[in-house]
């Protein structure tokens, strides 16, 4: 195998004005330097998505002589894999790096998933699922799942994360239903075998089937992040009907609780009432502990303190007053070091006993407590009394816990000076919305710079909530080494603020491929023309960075546009028609631009009992539907009478026979190689070719002879 060195001696030399827009297309290269072409592809495949080397590459440690490239990358570069080259790699590679995926258990985001699942459905890799990583199979089609695999494909899918499909909603229903389906159907009761077919998919069941449930159902609701309002009734329904093993309430000791994790958080006032007095307090003092050494959040703490303390309260009784103010006695430092500090001292005690001193010297333990929100509002008072004229800048790094509760006039009184500070006040995990940009406002005043490190240091979402000219301020050069960025919650005005930055950043970038995955997460405020020009480039958009569109400019969109946008994944809109962004654009389409776009035209929402279809894929409803085990195919050809998988996320499938689509494809390229310099005329409409490449080494149609396939253009895998 040619060396990387020759693999990047085969990159034209770069212009002095060439914009990701402007810059020629080369013709395709030789079959001589294909296989240079292909290292330089996986060299450029396992580029990590931010970091200052995101336009250019580094060996990153991989050996460039080993065949088996993939098989031996590393976690963080693997973390690094993004779909645009990912499309040059053959079954077999595609094969090996989806299995390292799973072997190296790497954490992959949902933009990334999305479109791998594709890839993987396009090469019939879906048939592997026991070799592929647990989040990936959330992502897969469904319907495509054999009767005969249908529950081993649910068990190993539900031990992935399903808050991965926030952005696909029809895909999270379309789960579930598919697990029920596989049990034979609802039932009114979930056995334990059950249960453990279904994971985490529990989390989102209703209350009245965890409290029906085998009482083994607290192990996979200990898998859930949060649980609703009316789960969290239900569980404490089900552990006071005393059916779990934790017996009733009254019976409750110290290991049980334990064994609870998190869930215990949940546990309501009325019934730690009942658990007796000294298996409480043994265990509040462990759930205090496990939170000031870091082993659980100061948020699910404070939920579990709130709900204990409330019921204490309730059940001690009033005491007499002794004449003094502080009744519990004068907090000292060891009084702070006690686990069983919140206890002793409820707010009100806390703040008659605290003195100024105390609390100067040992901030730092006190806050270490998961303070109730009344108790933290005591102590910003008392520093307010000791520091009038605002607090000293070593103590704002100790009081993160309670920045949210700060006005922008009081940070007004701050001396903000270190990178350090900033990161520290801004690292809580609570929305600080004002406080933000009062924060950075502060650092900047005394000749602090916005630098890539602090950007990355703390988060995307702050970008959320700085003011636009702070966010006008920062240097591109900074920016483009901060890398990819979260803000995807960010609100529309900040988006569109954001994206002009990110193209002052990146706007120079030589390829399209490139241009668009550096742009890809601040694609949320790009204006209409934006998008209509990446969509004739066959960026091939990602669904989850599809529904973080702005829903103004996403109604300009034709459904044209939309369908060359997404190429490949335009399948994916089934998946999502839930989602208010896409669903409001759904509603102003007509039923033939519905059925145009593969989708039916009486939508089965999350919420709907699934329908059973014989449809192809290609127009099916999205309602799970299995496929029969009997004449499934091998995973080197699709299914006797069908298209490929893959065809269904094309626009023109729907109406045109594979065999021609092919022929189109073959037709465009054969156009293409005779004059590299002009674009295949309709290229964009099948998503196939353009500036991020095709869909290589994928077979034609049984019976269609003579095909060769297309040969990618060297700009396409230029390593930049």
């Amino acid at each position: 195998m040619a060396d990387v060195e020759g693999a990047s001696a085969l990159r034209p030399p770069r212009p002095e004005a060439c914009t990701w827009g402007s810059c020629p297309r080369l013709p395709p290269p030789s079959r001589g330097v294909l296989v240079s072409l292909g290292l330089a592809l996986l060299v450029w495949l396992t580029v990590p998505c931010s970091g200052p080397q995101a336009e250019g590459f580094s060996h990153g440690g991989l050996d460039a002589s080993r065949a088996d490239l993939w098989a031996s990358a590393n976690t963080s570069l693997l973390q690094g894999f993004w779909c645009q080259p990912a499309r040059q790699l053959s079954r077999d590679q595609l094969s090996a790096l989806i299995r390292r995926m799973a072997s190296q258990q790497v954490p992959l985001k949902a933009w990334q998933l999305s479109c791998l699942a594709n890839l993987a459905a396009w090469h019939s890799l879906q048939g592997d699922f026991p070799f592929h990583p647990a989040d990936l199979l959330l992502f897969y089609n469904l319907t495509q799942v054999r009767e005969a695999d249908c529950q081993a494909f649910i068990r190993h899918a539900a031990q992935g994360d399903t808050e991965l499909l926030a952005n696909l909603p029809d895909q999270r229903a379309a789960l579930r239903h598919a697990a029920m389906a596989c049990l034979g159907g609802p039932r009114p009761q979930l056995s334990a075998s059950d249960l453990l077919l279904l994971g985490i998919l529990v989390c989102d069941m209703d209350a009245s089937s965890i409290v029906a449930s085998d009482p083994r159902v607290l192990q996979n609701l200990q898998r859930c992040p949060r649980l609703t309002t009316t789960q969290q009734a239900a569980l404490n329904t089900l552990l006071a009907s005393g059916r779990t093993r934790l017996g009733p309430p009254n019976s409750w000791n110290l290991e049980g609780l334990q064994t609870l994790g998190r869930l215990a958080t949940y546990i309501s006032p009325g019934l730690w009432v009942q658990v007796q007095e000294a298996v409480g307090l043994d265990f509040f003092s462990s759930m205090v502990a496990a939170c000031r050494a870091g082993q659980l959040s100061q948020r699910d703490t404070r939920r579990f303190v709130t709900g204990f303390l409330e019921a204490k309260a309730a059940s001690s009784r009033p005491k007499r007053g002794t004449g003094r103010h502080c009744i519990r006695g004068d907090i000292t430092a060891a009084t702070l070091r006690d686990d069983l500090f919140l206890v002793r001292y409820d707010c009100s005690q806390l703040e008659s006993c605290l003195g100024s001193h105390v609390l100067r010297a040992n901030l730092d333990p006190l806050l270490q407590h998961p303070l109730p929100t009344e108790c933290q509002r005591v102590v910003k008072a008392k520093l307010a009394q000791i520091y009038p004229r605002g607090i000293p800048e070593e103590q704002l790094r100790r009081i993160t816990s309670l920045a949210y509760l700060y006005s922008r006039a009081e940070i007004g009184q701050w001396n903000i000076t270190s990178r350090d500070t900033v990161v520290a006040l801004l690292a809580s995990d609570v929305a600080l919305e004002n406080q933000t940009e009062a924060v950075l406002q502060k650092f900047l005043d005394h000749n602090g710079t916005v630098t890539s490190a602090l950007l990355v240091a703390i988060g995307g979402s702050r970008l959320c909530w700085m003011s636009p000219p702070q966010i006008r301020a920062i240097r591109p050069s900074e920016f483009r080494l901060a890398g990819a960025l979260d803000i995807s919650s960010c609100p529309q005005s900040r988006k569109d603020v954001l994206y002009a930055k990110a193209r002052e950043a990146f706007g120079s970038t030589r390829t399209t491929a490139t241009y668009y995955h550096l742009m890809r997460p601040y694609l949320g405020g790009a204006p209409v023309e934006e998008l209509q020009h990446l969509a004739q480039e066959n960026v091939s958009m990602d669904i989850d960075t599809f529904t973080n569109l702005n829903p103004r400019v996403l109604q300009s969109l034709s459904v044209g546009n939309v369908t060359t946008l997404l190429g490949q994944n335009v399948g994916d809109l089934q998946k999502a028609r839930s989602h208010p962004t896409i669903s409001s654009w759904l509603r102003s389409l007509n039923s033939s631009a519905l059925g145009e776009l593969g989708l039916d035209t009486d939508p089965i929402g999350p919420t709907h009992p699934a329908r059973p279809t014989t449809v192809t894929p290609n127009t099916t409803p999205w309602a799970p539907h299995l496929a029969p085990t009997s004449g499934r195919p091998g995973n080197d050809a699709p299914t006797s009478g069908s298209p490929p998988a893959n065809l269904g996320y094309l626009p023109l499938a729907v109406a045109l026979p594979s065999s021609l689509l092919w022929l189109l494809y073959r037709g465009a390229w054969t156009v293409a190689s005779k004059d590299g310099a002009a674009r295949a005329p309709h290229a964009g409409k099948l998503g196939l070719v353009g500036g991020a490449g095709p869909l290589p080494n994928v077979p034609p149609p049984r019976g269609l002879q003579g095909w060769s396939s297309a040969t990618p253009s060297s700009q396409d895998l230029e390593l930049d």
